[in-house]
């Protein structure tokens, strides 16, 4: 054995004592929590006081086990040694020994940041930074970074072993899903994790600079260092598209954060699942901010009066109300500036009273006709029916007419009670309605639609403007919550007590008073803060991260920032990349209107995915894009060039084995147009992103990442769209290690560097 063989050994004997040392104690950790649980669980039925403090519990320790399993996999990556000869090793989650001290530091904890910040020129307090491999709870391999070398014993010397720890991990093959890099966080990304909570922080980077999984890794920092703002309120993460969530979706469990909801912009409006795509002139008009005056247009055409006066044929009357009064009326429901549905209770209150003095009307009319039928003195005399209606008869009256079929249709076809899928729908599959209430320069064409068409994406943000302004009539909710306000009050009392009781959980995890009690207020059941969060439009979030932030349209704006009243934000995004006819052209476009000018940005410049040889290649199409932007800088050169090849639809499996084989361990990614992806993804059954090849469209590929990509027909992703240019520069920057481009034709100007 010689002699780098031999340190590696011993460092992996010392380290691997350790290893297992902390994951004994996760074990006991575990295993107390799992005891608890079933002991909680065990527990049966008993006093208000026992309930809530039984849920409690039970909440408090399923979360904690959830934690302590997320983090089984790498659980300590990592070692700091200073000056003074202390070691502090650095992990998912802190675990102290039985006397308390810490023997496992939170990634996120200050004692941690130096492991992330030190650099060759400033090392600051260390002397060196060791990378821990693991493979389940064995460690496998080391990586030594020396900063002061003077400053090491002969035997921690002998021992220094391991490559750059980022690049070993950038060599390794994609699984399908996008990991953490907790053990490899850089300088600049550090920045970005750990900004401070307050305001909006724009993350402007190029493809391949780890500006998502920073974004990511930011949720799992703030919930550790804000535990007790964001607690109630919680943590949204706003996705591309589905297949983007799932990437990414195991990336928090494993940092030891279960808490935070992630939707798609179509998932934002609870009780739909929009997943289809407008044509992008449909995308351009749905996300223009004038869109939000044609929606309160659309709300007050349904309030309206009638051309002559109100009749209404009952039981044999004829109940009028004078064209005048109805316009008064709506004149004055509209003043009080409450929603539709809550204005119109006063509306139709006040249409009814109208409605029973018409009724008193007809029916003395009907009396003196009557009279003068009969001609009998002893019915003559004044009849004043109307002005003997007091207060009280006037509300009986009303409330037997609403009872009647022909006032209720009267009265809403005056001022309907609306939902905003019923609002946008009819507003959407009306040709008459869009010209009459759209803007001149405003292309109402290319929003009609049939009636009863799949929502999209573009329609959500008009469903939540039309939320916004329809609202409901809350009276029989704001009734119920009275009564309830005594028995949350005691739930509260309940759960201190509970709290009192119990002291703080182990390891630091213990909940709120006011969480639990509200948690627990409907019937006793547990609700997380996603449940809680998607059942309620209005929820206010702690904080939002918008990732592809730059595809979101002025209206899908309006709507995120009604979903952050603190505009704690974190927007992640590259304007180059931007695709949607509808996205942003510039930062301060989409927020100063909600921010003005309040927003600071970090731009991440190096490319830690991309290898330099296809960047040169995305370089050429991003200056046909625009010749003052920059891309990235890659870390790393490649080794196959990329290429271009002559080939059709049905020689893509052909090339994607080629791929497989040449990658030998990874997956590999075939991007095609919007037009072509039915017919594509029939050649490839059963693909997803576990399988070994994937077929996407540039959407479904944003954000994603695979060893090998194939852009197939790069012409027609060119003219797919008017962001054509970005959508190419987007799926030529998927790759790790590899690239081809299939083409039948002759291959774009942009694309001139590859030869066929």
């Amino acid at each position: 054995m010689d002699n780098r063989q031999d340190a590696l050994a011993v460092a992996l004997d010392t380290e691997q004592r350790v290893v297992s040392g902390l994951y004994g104690r996760l074990d006991s950790a575990r295993e107390r929590a799992e005891s608890a649980l079933r002991a909680v669980h065990a527990r049966g039925g008993g006093t208000r006081q026992a309930m809530v403090e039984r849920e409690a519990l039970a909440t408090s320790q399923a979360r904690r086990l959830a934690q302590l399993n997320g983090v089984e996999r790498g659980l300590c990556f990592g070692r700091v040694d200073d000056r003074d000869g202390r070691s502090v090793y650095v992990g998912r989650i802190g675990l102290r020994d039985e006397e308390g001290s810490a023997v496992l530091i939170d990634w996120r904890a200050p004692a941690a940041r130096a492991f992330y910040l030190a650099t060759a020129t400033d090392p600051g307090s260390l002397v060196r930074r060791r990378h821990l491999h693991l493979r389940g709870r064995t460690v496998t391999g080391l990586d030594d970074e020396v900063f002061d070398l003077e400053g090491m014993s002969d035997g921690e010397r002998r021992t220094l072993v391991g490559e750059a720890a980022l690049l070993a991990a950038l060599r390794r093959g994609r699984t399908g899903r996008m990991g953490d890099v907790v053990a490899t966080i850089q300088t600049e990304q550090d920045r970005v994790i750990r900004a401070s909570l307050q305001g909006a922080l724009v993350v402007q980077g190029g493809p391949g600079t780890g500006k998502t999984v920073a974004a990511l890794h930011r949720a799992a920092y703030l919930l550790y260092t804000h535990r007790d703002t964001l607690e109630r309120r919680g943590v949204l993460v706003v996705g591309p598209n589905a297949m983007f969530l799932r990437y990414i979706g195991q990336v928090l469990p494993s940092l030891g954060e279960t808490q935070v909801v992630m939707a798609t912009l179509g998932e934002l409006f609870p009780g739909v699942r929009a997943t289809a795509a407008d044509p992008p002139a449909a995308a351009v008009v749905k996300g223009d901010i004038r869109m939000a005056g044609v929606v309160a247009a659309a709300v007050r055409d349904r309030q309206r009066v009638p051309d002559g006066e109100l009749v209404v044929e009952l039981d044999g009357l004829r109940l009028r109300v004078p064209h005048e009064t109805c316009a008064r009326h709506r004149a004055r429901a509209r003043a009080v500036r409450l929603t539709h549905n809550m204005a119109r209770k006063l509306y139709v209150t006040e249409m009814l009273k109208e409605l029973a003095r018409a009724e008193a009307r007809a029916l003395e009319e009907g009396l003196r006709l009557a009279e003068m039928e009969l001609e009998d003195p002893e019915l003559a005399g004044p009849l004043d029916l109307e002005s003997d209606l007091d207060e009280i008869d006037l509300a009986v009256a009303s409330e037997r007419l609403w009872a009647q079929p022909e006032v209720r249709e009267a009265l809403d076809a005056l001022w309907p009670e609306l939902t905003p899928s019923r609002l946008i729908s009819e507003l959407l599959s009306s040709p008459e309605k869009l010209e009459a209430l759209c803007p001149p320069d405003l292309d109402w064409r290319a929003l009609v639609r049939p009636a009863g068409a799949a929502w999209t994406a573009g329609d959500v943000p008009l469903l939540d403007e039309a939320a916004e302004l329809l609202g409901q009539d809350d009276s029989a909710a704001r009734a119920a919550g009275r009564r309830a306000e005594e028995d949350l009050r005691e739930r509260h009392l309940f759960a201190r007590e509970v709290l009192q009781t119990t002291g703080v959980l182990e390891e630091g995890i213990f909940e709120r008073a006011d969480v639990l009690a509200e948690r627990h207020a409907d019937d006793g059941s547990e609700l997380t803060t996603a449940d809680r969060a998607a059942r309620d439009r209005t929820w206010a979030y702690g904080h939002v991260i918008v990732d592809e932030a730059q595809e979101l349209s002025a209206m899908a704006w309006r709507l995120v920032m009604r979903r952050v009243a603190a505009k704690s934000l974190t927007v992640v995004g590259d304007l180059a990349q931007t695709g949607s006819a509808a996205g942003a052209r510039s930062w301060g476009e989409v927020l100063d209107p909600y921010l003005e000018g309040r927003w600071r940005e970090e731009r991440l410049e190096v490319n830690y995915r991309t290898p330099a040889e296809i960047m040169e290649v995305a370089a050429d199409v991003l200056a046909a894009i625009d010749p003052s932007l920059t891309p990235p800088r890659s870390v790393r050169d490649g080794g196959a060039p990329p290429r271009a090849v002559r080939a059709g639809l049905a020689d893509l499996p052909e090339l994607a084995r080629e791929e497989l084989a040449a990658i030998g361990e990874g997956r590999v990614g075939v991007v095609v147009p919007d037009a072509l992806y039915g017919r594509a993804a029939a050649l490839f059954p059963g693909q997803d992103l576990d399988a070994p090849v994937t077929v996407l469209t540039v959407t479904r590929a944003k954000g994603l990442e695979f060893d090998a990509v194939i852009v197939a027909d790069p012409a027609a992703i060119l003219a797919q769209s008017p962001n054509g240019a970005q959508d190419l520069y987007v799926a030529i920057t998927r790759a790790t290690r590899r690239l081809t481009v299939a083409c039948e034709g002759e291959l774009p100007p942009s694309l001139s560097r590859l030869t066929t």
